[in-house]
């Protein structure tokens, strides 16, 4: 790993939580994900299961964590499965973890060998009364392929057939949407090294400059800054490819007079950050873009006001939308014959602003937590509303992390430069 090491009680303390929401005399199993073939004899780069790293904190293939808090032997309530070192292997692949390391990260003290597990396995399940089973429910899922957690679920219901199953993606989706204030504090080193690595990018755009190389300078502030990864794809998308939500070619020239707007976080620890500024490629917005900016900057602020515990992700949206239409009828791209005539299911303001303005963030970019249910403390939210204009070829989205608390709401990225005369003048420091 890149990143320094965490604190192995954010884990301790995870598990703890999943177990006080387990049925009595239960136990759960959790998997790493697969390692996945790109061509050839070429693998992907490995990318730990986010629930497993949630509850260890081990960052490696052919992983597993099993919590049996009935367990009548305590020293099995909970035990991290790992593979064993083998010297041949590690010359091609590297060093594999010894237990002990494994124990400083996790905080587990139970390790056994991959393979020594089925039989003892066996008998905690031949002790257990339900078997918790993980499975991916993120809502935007959409990946097909028969990954190891649904091969697994196979195995053990061929296997162990008169148990009762559940479903640990239930209480993960509860648990993962609340940060402790130790999650916070590595979602906000992910954060400072986005931050840092934004500052270098407002001293280095300029027109002329390909959009692939301010992708590569994503990389190094990341990478040289102890960043595992992005933790997604990076958007870089100058002048109307602004308009595209998902635009990864980055292949284009950055041109005098055109906006760029990029959408980019680090990984660190597992945790993600994700940012998104608009600013002008030559150093100076036009009096038309400061005007679009500054409408943007005003719907952002007023939901980062009103995102709150108790309100629900649909209230939000609604009075985001309300926002959203005083900004455009200003703006001269909405007329007050629009918003009358509007579609209540299709609102006047969707025609520039065609995407939801948060979502949940944390191990996963698009993090588990509900989309209905009222808001809570402890859940952290991107706030980036947009402006798409179709006739201008202009896109601007604005996007900050925040963390809802009893009190209101924390902006985790309040250092960033995010006014356009905060913009302007990092970017005549070049």
């Amino acid at each position: 790993m890149k990143y320094l090491p965490l604190n192995q009680d954010i884990f301790v303390q995870n598990r703890k939580r999943f177990v006080a929401s387990m049925e009595k005399n239960s136990i759960a199993v959790f998997n790493s994900n697969d390692e996945l073939p790109t061509n050839g004899d070429a693998i992907h780069t490995f990318k730990q299961n986010s629930d497993l790293f949630w509850l260890s904190g081990i960052d490696q293939e052919d992983s597993m964590v099993v919590l049996f808090p009935d367990n009548p032997d305590p020293k099995f309530r909970e035990v991290l499965v790992l593979v064993r070192p083998n010297e041949m292997k590690e010359k091609w692949d590297g060093k594999r973890l010894r237990a002990e390391e494994a124990r400083q990260i996790s905080g587990i003290k139970t390790i056994i060998w991959l393979d020594t597990l089925d039989a003892v396995l066996q008998t905690w399940i031949h002790l257990a009364d339900t078997i918790y089973l993980n499975s991916n429910e993120n809502d935007r899922k959409a990946n097909l392929v028969p990954v190891r957690d649904y091969r697994y679920i196979a195995e053990m219901k061929a296997r162990y057939p008169l148990h009762n199953y559940k479903r640990s993606a239930r209480i993960m989706k509860e648990l993962r949407a609340i940060k402790t204030p130790q999650e916070i504090e590595v979602m906000q080193q992910a954060i400072d090294i986005t931050r840092d690595t934004f500052i270098d990018l407002l001293k280095f755009i300029r027109p002329g400059v390909m959009e692939y190389e301010i992708e590569a300078k994503i990389w190094y502030g990341f990478l040289s800054r102890r960043a595992t990864r992005p933790g997604y794809g990076s958007i870089i998308a100058s002048g109307d490819n602004a308009r595209i939500l998902h635009y990864v070619n980055n292949n284009q020239e950055c041109k005098d007079g055109d906006l760029i707007l990029m959408d980019f976080g680090a990984e660190y620890g597992g945790y993600n950050a994700d940012l998104t500024r608009t600013i002008p490629v030559n150093g100076k917005f036009t009096k038309r873009q400061k005007e679009v900016y500054n409408g943007c900057l005003q719907i952002h602020n007023y939901c980062k006001s009103i995102l709150k515990p108790g309100i629900s992700i649909i209230d939000y949206t609604e009075k985001a939308g309300d926002e959203a239409t005083k900004v455009f009828l200003k703006l001269g791209l909405l007329s007050k014959e629009d918003v009358k005539n509007e579609d209540r299911e299709n609102r006047a303001y969707r025609k520039y602003l065609y995407h939801g303005i948060s979502h949940h963030l944390g191990i996963d970019v698009h993090d588990l937590g509900t989309r209905t249910a009222p808001i809570k403390a402890g859940m952290v939210f991107t706030i980036e509303p947009g402006i798409y204009i179709e006739q201008e070829q202009m896109g601007i989205r604005i996007e900050n992390n925040v963390w809802v608390t009893k009190s209101g709401n924390k902006d985790l990225m309040a250092k960033i430069p995010i006014t356009v005369e905060e913009i302007e003048a990092y970017m005549k420091k070049k």
